[in-house]
Order: structure tokens, then C-alpha cells, then sequence
């Protein structure tokens, strides 16, 4: 494919919207850096140091939140996280955009939540934030995979492996690729969706 080939990215003429990081590129690297020291390298059981960790660098941090050590995020004061919630090992938290978890939610290992995509249909690939929202009550199973401007209703559980594409309702269950209600999260409820 040759350099003027139409309807296809040319990344020499990408530029990244005038404050779309939100803060320096200092204070990113700095992040970054921590991030892969201080708070990679903390045992287990410091939950309270990774939740400081994360304030520090502008995160919304609830109490009691446990978040494990290997939890990717891309940039804290992009984040709010409820009381009590849980992030598990291997979650991606891209937070190129908000992302929000609400109280008592569980993002459960090697999820991705991806709070950006590009414009493939046009040549300069922009790039463009839409919020996240785990609302509360939520439980995203293994390796799920949300995409940007997704809301999880709240009490919803979202099947191991799924891919989130659209707002999903409160209280049902969900699942597939793209994921879709199935049933309520109460037995002998009705599905009405």
C-alpha cells in the first residue's frame, strides 16, 4: 500500500489534542515510573499504600478499595473509584479518557477498560476520550473487555470473557461477544429487557 493510499491512517500527520493527557508530560512519566516501582512492587496486602499511591496522583479513591499491585493505569486523576470496590490482578484500567467504578463493583483479573479509540475513516487517526462507567453494585467476570463510552448498569454481572460494546441494563446478568442480557441477577425474576 503506497503513502497516498486514501481511507487508511497516515500517522505522520497524527497529533494528540492539546491537553488530552492532562497533565504534563513530566508528571505522566513520573506517574509511569511509579507506577512500575512503588506501587508494581508493593506486597499484596498494601492496599491502603496503592490507594495513596493513586490520590496523590489525582485519582478519586473511595475507602476500603482494594486494588492489586499488577493494575495498569494510564492516568490516575482520570479515575474514580468507589468504597469498597475491587480491581483484581492484571486489570487495564486505559484511562485515556474517565473511567468511573462505583461503591461495592469488582473489575475482576485481565479485564481491559478502554476509554479512547480513533477515527479510522479519517487519515490523521484522531483520537477521541469517551467515559467508562462501572456503576455500583457491578461485576465484570474475568477478561472482560469494555469499550469507551460503555455504562454498566448497576448490580449488572458481566460474563467471564465478554466484550461490552453498548450499555448493558441494571441487575441482569450478561455475556457473549457482544454481550447481551440474558437473565435477571435474581432467581425467579423475570427477563424483561
Amino acid at each position: 500500500m503506497t503513502e497516498n493510499a486514501s481511507g487508511v491512517q497516515h500517522l505522520k500527520s497524527f497529533q494528540l489534542p492539546p491537553g488530552f493527557r492532562g497533565r504534563s508530560a513530566f508528571v505522566v512519566q513520573l506517574w509511569w515510573l511509579i507506577q512500575a516501582t512503588l506501587f508494581a512492587c508493593s506486597p499484596q496486602f498494601m492496599f491502603g499504600w496503592r490507594r495513596w499511591l493513586l490520590q496523590i496522583f489525582g485519582a478519586n479513591v473511595g475507602r476500603g478499595v482494594k486494588v492489586r499491585p499488577s493494575v495498569k493505569v494510564t492516568y490516575p486523576w482520570k479515575v474514580i473509584i468507589g468504597d469498597f470496590a475491587w480491581i483484581g490482578d492484571d486489570v487495564v484500567l486505559y484511562s485515556l479518557g474517565e473511567i468511573e467504578i462505583g461503591a461495592n463493583a469488582v473489575v475482576s483479573q485481565r479485564s481491559y477498560l478502554c476509554a479512547a479509540s480513533h477515527d479510522f475513516t479519517q487519515s490523521d487517526f484522531p483520537i477521541e476520550s469517551k467515559k467508562i462507567c462501572i456503576s455500583a453494585y457491578s461485576w465484570l467476570a474475568t477478561d472482560v473487555f469494555v469499550a469507551p463510552g460503555v455504562t454498566i448498569g448497576e448490580g449488572a454481572v458481566v460474563g467471564a470473557r465478554s466484550s461490552v460494546f453498548h450499555d448493558l441494563p441494571p441487575m441482569m446478568v450478561c455475556f457473549g461477544s457482544p454481550a447481551k442480557p440474558v437473565k435477571s441477577r435474581f432467581r425467579g425474576a423475570s427477563c424483561e429487557y
